[in-house]
């Protein structure tokens, strides 16, 4: 169990890289943690996803070598592609169980099929579900809240949290009667309960390190001592080597099954005396042999065995952006498109689509069936409400509020533009609205077509779920098939729906400086460094990496919206 550490020891595990040793001893017991977190159900391999398959092998081969080994889901593993969808989420369960899963916690996505069907998932799994901050009208769990596992004579304790923000960003119907607690509460009270029964204390958690969450796994590190290791979910972050804080260890893969996790636990007398985390990424599987049973079992589930999802609904010459962090923070080409077919469909004065709602790009070529249910797994209706004009820029206000980190609320739109200034107070960013090219009347009333998630008050759009639902119309998967069979792809270019407007600061009068000693001269700068936007980046992130501002590097690159970057696209660093 994790101790407070002495100031040198802290600054000993920075310099060793989050691998840290107490003292040995020789009743050291190795233990061996694998992890994966956020794979939407990605069974198959891929050149991007290692697949189920071959991570079966790489367990059966690190309990070969260590029988001490757990293996642990971070969950949003039960639903998002079609290969499980099918079967409401079963189909997962027995690639875990076949794999050898021990114990999962829940993500937000996991309840997309709604409690019942998710309480059913949870009495026929032999993979153990964990959560201990949830919680139902009488206030007793629904889920195990821990357990204590013997291994290698090691007595781990692991309990299980589950994000908050899984009220909005689920349909309320899925979780309603269920209260989840403050993750940083009832690690306390876990970190109490186990304290003195556990060796070792791990959090099995999906509530990630996004901004925009309620809560994050780094705030749990920091106010709550004793726990060692939190195996983490929910924000999609790869952390190579895991993050440090107070003394927690911290783990991610990314998502989609692209990094397999692995921690290395030495435990001597009771306490965690060295730690450290590695990934294993998918390039470094090519010559891992898949699990022979699981691969025939995956494959005979495979949805892609029906002709039906093989059929060719349109061509794309032209790459469709649908990567996460480019739908949750920025005007993208898909978006418009899903947005489009929306009002197409309905015939809504606005059609909005969240950017969660969005799960795959979209290489150019063939456009099928199955690739079309794989960008939009949930299923969701779109409906149609009739809103004022102060609800609709109310709606705009949230979906920027905290830009510019990624959220999955971000409005893709349709039959309207906006421009907000991100360095305002959130509730007050928005500066124009037009719709139909017409100023915005926020006394007037407008249609706006939105899927029945948000028109329940998903995502944090509780401003919809006062207006009854004046139509109902097919799910996104149906009207996108429908939209591209008739248009094509054509009039989903950025156009401008979205801009972002900089304030810019008055610059100050010039103060004449008093006489100074002669500046050094600085050697000429080296040549500047050439960097190949790869998806998922955005001008800020580049520039923080090389102590730049975004504006710096847009102006240098003479990029006239530093919002607006595509993958392959080379950008200069200058040299300072």
């Amino acid at each position: 169990m994790k101790k407070t550490l002495s100031l040198v020891l802290v600054v000993l595990l920075i310099l060793s890289s989050f691998s840290f040793a107490f003292g040995q001893d020789a009743e050291t017991v190795k233990i061996t943690v694998i992890h994966t977190n956020d794979t939407h159900s990605r069974l198959e391999g891929s050149s991007s996803e290692i697949g189920f398959a071959k991570i079966a092998t790489l367990i059966k081969e690190a309990k070969a070598a260590n029988p001490n080994t757990l293996v642990l889901d971070a969950g949003d593993t039960l639903h998002g592609m079609p290969i499980v969808n099918i079967s409401k989420g079963l189909n997962a369960i027995k690639v875990l169980e076949a794999a050898g899963y021990d114990y999962m916690t829940l993500g937000n996505h996991d309840f997309n099929y709604g409690k019942d069907r998710l309480f059913e998932l949870r009495d026929l799994s032999k993979v153990g579900m964990l959560s201990a901050n949830i919680v139902d009208e009488k206030g007793e769990y629904v889920f195990t809240p821990y357990v204590i596992k013997e291994v290698g004579g090691v007595k781990v304790g692991i309990f299980g949290l589950s994000t908050p923000d899984t009220v909005i960003v689920t349909h309320p119907k899925n979780v309603e009667g269920l209260t989840f607690k403050d993750p940083v509460e009832v690690s306390k009270e876990m970190v109490k309960e186990l304290e003195g029964k556990a060796d070792v204390i791990i959090a099995l958690a999906h509530v990630g390190l996004d901004e925009s969450s309620t809560v994050t796994s780094k705030a749990i590190a920091e106010e709550v001592d004793g726990i060692d290791l939190i195996i983490d979910g929910h924000s999609h972050t790869l952390l190579e080597n895991g993050l440090l804080v107070n003394g927690t260890l911290i783990v991610q893969t990314k998502n989609y099954g692209a990094n397999l996790g692995y921690v290395d636990l030495e435990v001597a007398n009771g306490q965690v005396t060295n730690m450290s985390a590695r990934l294993l990424p998918v390039e470094s599987t090519a010559e891992v042999v898949p699990d022979p049973d699981l691969a025939a079992y995956i494959e005979s589930i495979n949805p892609k065995n029906d002709p039906a999802f093989q059929v060719v609904v349109a061509k794309t010459d032209v790459y469709l952006d649908g990567v996460r962090e480019n739908v949750r923070t920025r005007e993208t080409n898909l978006g418009n498109l899903s947005a489009d077919a929306a009002r197409a469909a309905t015939g809504a004065d606005v059609a909005f689509v969240n950017g969660g709602g969005i799960r795959e790009d979209v290489p150019v070529g063939d456009i099928s069936k199955g690739k079309i249910a794989a960008i939009f797994p949930f299923g969701n209706l779109i409906v149609v409400k009739k809103i004022t004009g102060e609800d609709l820029k109310a709606m705009l206000e949230w979906s920027v509020s905290d830009y510019p980190a990624a959220k999955g609320a971000f409005l893709q739109v349709s039959g309207l533009e906006f421009s907000f200034d991100p360095a305002k107070e959130a509730g007050s960013k928005v500066l124009e609205v037009k719709v139909g090219g017409q100023p915005l009347d926020l006394t007037k009333e407008y249609t706006v077509a939105v899927n029945d998630f948000m028109a329940a008050g998903g995502d944090g759009y509780e401003m919809l779920a006062k207006y009854k639902v004046e139509a109902e119309y097919g799910t996104y998967e149906e009207i996108v098939i429908d939209y591209l069979t008739t248009n094509g792809t054509k009039g989903s270019e950025v156009s401008g729906r979205i801009k972002v407007v900089e304030t810019v600061a008055e610059e100050p009068e010039p103060v004449e400086p008093a006489p100074a000693e002669p500046a050094p001269v600085e050697p000429a700068p080296a040549e500047e460094v050439i960097y190949i936007v790869v998806p998922g980046d955005v001008l800020w992130k580049i520039a923080a990496k090389y102590g730049l501002t975004y504006q710096e590097l847009a102006e240098y690159n003479k990029i006239a919206n530093p919002h607006l970057i595509f993958p392959d696209q080379v950008i200069r660093i200058p040299n300072k």
